[in-house]
Order: structure tokens, then sequence, then C-alpha cells
């Protein structure tokens, strides 16, 4: 009986310093969610982060049973919404849905006030598309072999969905060093707004990725080119950038979920767990397949190796085109 006491003074201590600091002492992970979870997504409404994000948060909230409640934070190519993520509380209850713009910061961006490699957790990656070079469907040109030829000697406007970007660096790459054009970057806060400044002839290309296959399929926009090595399933009569003339070109735009550095193990692999068994839903996947997106279920692990090779690779390609963040 004497050995009795010391242990349960030992746990009523456990539970009260677990009272005090909001953290289940022994089964956080399995308990969690026990409130809301905000998603912070790193563009604006309508474009291909915010879409993904949103498909998985609703399935999220189906299988948790609590909200996980997208709140967009576009601007200055996502770095806005990391800070954002990144100062936020290493509980689990704040997510950040970022693209590969997130990898092109690290290097384009200077003074951002966080470090995407220490100051944020990889969690999972999602899903991953071709970028794609759209215009009106009543623009003459019906490929990006059409495109460069009339562009040339003339000014031409592309929309991205901001400032850093991948669709921003390729669009850069390719109608300015590669095909010599007088290429004017728009940049927006979101591939929703870019989407429709082409729509409302603002800006005569989009350079961009997911979010304007529904107007491609609704016969508003045409893609012009695709930036796979192969031509998609989704879009087979569209050339990919190889076939315009300029062989082994190739970029593919992720949507990966991140959390605050700190958080710990247990909720990260509970969050990857669980956004994996939504990306193998198969009303899921037949509905990123459908724009024009593959599915990328892997450990938070699998993502981190997957980031930091991503941060390499662009770091080259903004130090050979000379692109700047202004």
């Amino acid at each position: 009986m004497r050995m009795r006491a010391p242990v349960a003074w030992f746990w009523m201590l456990a539970l009260a310093v677990a009272a005090v600091f909001g953290q289940p002492f022994a089964a956080g992970a399995q308990e969690y969610p026990t409130k809301p979870v905000r998603v912070i997504v790193a563009f604006a409404a309508g474009g291909y982060a915010d879409s993904v994000a949103r498909q998985i948060s609703q399935k999220l909230s189906e299988r948790l049973g609590q909200h996980f409640v997208v709140d967009n934070r576009g601007g200055a190519g996502g770095t806005i919404a990391a800070k954002i993520a990144a100062d936020a509380a290493p509980d689990g209850y704040t997510l950040l849905a970022h693209t590969a713009a997130s990898a092109v910061n690290v290097t384009l961006y200077k003074n951002t006030g966080f470090d995407l490699l220490k100051d944020l957790v990889p969690v999972a990656n999602t899903v991953s598309a071709p970028g794609l070079w759209v215009v009106l469907s009543s623009h003459p040109a019906n490929n990006l072999q059409d495109l460069i030829r009339m562009s040339k000697g003339k000014r031409l406007t592309y929309a991205t969905a901001g400032v850093g970007t991948s669709s921003h660096i390729v669009g850069d790459y390719l109608l300015r060093a590669l095909a010599g054009l007088d290429a004017v970057h728009v940049p927006f806060k979101g591939g929703g707004p870019a989407i429709a400044a082409v729509l409302g002839g603002q800006v005569e290309v989009l350079s961009g990725t997911g979010a304007s296959w529904t107007f491609i399929q609704q016969g508003r926009m045409k893609a012009l080119g695709v930036s796979s090595l192969k031509r998609t399933e989704a879009l087979p009569n569209v050339q990919t950038v190889t076939e315009a003339g300029y062989p082994g070109f190739e970029e593919r735009s992720w949507v990966g979920f991140f959390a605050p550095a700190k958080t710990t193990a247990a909720i990260v692999d509970r969050i990857n767990r669980e956004i994996n068994a939504v990306l193998a839903l198969p009303d899921v996947v037949s509905s990123f397949k459908s724009r024009g997106m593959d599915v990328h279920p892997g450990s938070p692990a699998d993502f981190a190796r997957h980031l930091k090779a991503e941060v390499a690779m662009w770091a080259k390609i903004i130090k050979t085109t000379g692109v700047k963040a202004d």
C-alpha cells in the first residue's frame, strides 16, 4: 500500500500539468482534433492550391468530426501565409497549404521573416500537375508554337498566381529566355484572380496549373501547351513544350500541407495518415485526375526529401533566369 501513494500523486501531477498547458498527457494524437482546425491557404480563392485544399479539408472534416476551416491569405508569392503559419502555436490546429512556390521563395525572397526548412514542418504532399499555358477560346493561336510565332515583335502579357510561383518562373523562362518574347508578367494573389483577368480580356495568357481546367472543359478557355514530357490523358490534344520546339522542358507544381515547427511528431503523423486516407478515396482520385492532377500519398519524411530537392532545383533555375521578386 505504501508504494501506491507516490504513483497516484505522480498521475495527479501529470494530469494537472496537462491541464495547465492544454495538451492531453498520453493520447493527444488519438484524441486530435478536439476543436476546429485552421487551414491557411497561401493563395486567393478559386485557384489551384485553394481548390485542392478545400477538397481535402472537406474530407478531413467528414472523417474527423471537426471543421477544417480554409483561410485564404494570398500575397507575396505565398510568403504572407507561410509567415502566419510559422508564427502559429505548434498544436496541430493551424496548418498551411502551399505549392511549389514555397520552395521557389527560399531563393527568390531574402527577408520573409521565417525559414521554410526550420520554421515549418512538412506534413503531407498531396497532388501535382503540369503547368499550362491558357488563352481565351477565341484566341487565334491553337498551340504554343502559334502563340510564340504570333507574339514575335510585340508585347505579350501573361498572368500568374503571383510573384515567386512556379508558373511565374517557368513562364518567364519559356516566354522570355527561350522564346525571346517581350513577355510582361502580371502577378495576382492567386490562380482565381489570374484566371478572371484572362477571361475578362485584361491579360492575354495564363501561365498556371489546375484551376483553369474547369474553364477549358467548359469551352471558355483553351490550353496551348503543357509542361509535361508527355501529353496528358486529360488533354490529349494539347502539345507539350518539347513538341513546341523546346526539348526536355518539364515542370510540375504540387500542393503540400505544413505545420508550425515543434508540432509533435504524433500529431504530424496523425494528420499525414488522414490526408493519405483522403487521397485513397476513389471519388477524390477521380476528381483530381479529371483536372490533370496526380495524387502523391507518402510520409512526412518523403515530403521533406521532396521539398529539399525542390528548393535546390528552383535555386538553380532562378540563378539561370535571373528572375527577381520585384
